[in-house]
């Protein structure tokens, strides 16, 4: 049995697509879905989806083992990011090497970094006239988007491309990609 566990700080929808990518894989397991946001709309879709979530505060993650210690008690095979935008603290880097992974809606190392993230990437794609965008997953390190990257997906970019057609293209890869590359992650361990 392989065991997941999920970040997230937004709506989810990544979260929903890879929970509906594995409900029909009985050998692999969401555990749970943590958030550092109380409204964070992944909440909604955890109760809906019947997966198990937990909210929990800055104090709670940087400053003490509670999270360290769920995830200690939990034993994922991988932690997986997904839209989750606080930086991931040292102590539990160390403690799951190279299981930590991370997608990013651009093409690492161009447009990563602090307040990289959403709009805000595909923005500077838009003003800086790039050809094409994407997807990199990588894994986590103590910075920003610097990880090895694991995998990356690209999609042209149109002149007339606006934010909302460069993001829709984006996500699209996201959820082509992302399931299938957790999948193989989780089986070449």
């Amino acid at each position: 049995m392989k065991n997941i566990v999920l970040f997230a700080s937004g709506s989810g929808s990544n979260v929903e697509n890879i929970v509906q990518y594995f409900q029909d894989r009985p050998n692999i397991t969401i555990a749970s879905v943590l958030t550092n946001r109380r409204d964070a709309k992944v909440l909604d879709r955890c109760n809906r989806l019947k997966i198990s979530s937990l909210c929990f505060n800055k104090i709670a993650f940087q400053q003490t083992d509670c999270i360290l210690d769920i995830l200690k008690e939990t034993d994922p095979d991988l932690i997986i990011l997904a839209g989750f935008l606080w930086k991931i603290p040292k102590k539990i880097i160390a403690a799951f090497p190279n299981k930590i992974v991370n997608i990013h809606p651009a093409l690492l190392p161009k447009y990563g970094g602090k307040g990289m993230y959403g709009f805000n990437v595909h923005k500077a794609v838009k003003e800086n006239r790039e050809k094409e965008s994407g997807i990199s997953i990588h894994y986590v390190n103590e910075n920003y988007d610097e990880g090895a990257i694991i995998h990356q997906a690209k999609t042209e970019i149109l002149p007339d491309d606006d934010l909302e057609t460069i993001a829709a293209k984006v996500q699209a890869l996201e959820y082509e990609h992302f399931p299938k590359v957790i999948e193989k992650l989780l089986f070449e361990q």
